[in-house]
């Protein structure tokens, strides 16, 4: 089996949280930016607390400050936090606290492709229009392959991710609309299909 890490995010339901854990998954994402996949701490509480310790929960921003991402992910229980946005090194520092995995988003061409640049632990490279599930050339010669630990996102299914991950070789790949049978509802057979293609052997 792949030692692939694959991260299912903008989950809001029982049904597939289960679902993304038990086929496999190693992180599962809550959306706490505006988006159709918004959901509350209460919700994501909820939906956390079912989660087992060896797979990692994320809390996802957008625009926020640093008062509302902590506030969010203390009352959530989550154990990281993504941002998406222009948060500079000193905010990642002020969310830094024990037991939290910090990770950074950014959108393909941004300059500091190098995962740790911002004092994070992970990073995410996503397509130009981030969250749009719109996909992205991955495959050009003109992608630079970030250093470290790194995710690739943006317009990634159980279709192509075989392929992006052979092609571009990230230490790991995140999903959200590639696994939704429409806009922010996520279908369960897509998911395990995505984990599967993901970890086929290369």
């Amino acid at each position: 089996m792949s030692d692939l890490f694959i991260k299912i995010c903008g989950l809001r339901t029982e049904r597939d949280l289960d679902t993304a854990v038990e086929a496999g998954a190693d992180a599962v994402g809550f959306v706490f930016a505006e988006s159709p996949r918004r959901l509350d701490a209460d919700t994501a509480r909820r939906l956390a607390a079912r989660v087992p310790a060896e797979v990692l929960t994320v809390g996802v921003f957008r625009g926020q400050s640093v008062a509302e991402v902590r506030a969010l992910t203390e009352d959530s229980g989550i154990r990281a936090v993504q941002l998406h946005g222009d948060e500079a090194p000193a905010e990642f520092a002020a969310l830094r606290a024990p037991g939290r995995t910090l990770v950074r988003a950014v959108a393909v061409g941004a300059p500091e492709l190098r995962c740790g640049e911002f004092g994070e632990d992970l990073l995410l490279v996503d397509a130009p229009d981030p969250g749009s599930g719109k996909p992205w050339n991955w495959a050009s010669g003109e992608f630079p392959r970030p250093e470290g630990r790194w995710l690739l996102a943006g317009g990634l299914s159980p279709d192509n991710v075989a392929e992006a991950v052979r092609t571009v070789g990230p230490w790991g790949v995140d999903v959200s609309s590639g696994v939704e049978s429409s806009r922010g509802v996520k279908d369960p057979e897509l998911i395990r299909r995505f984990l599967t293609a993901a970890r086929a052997p290369r």
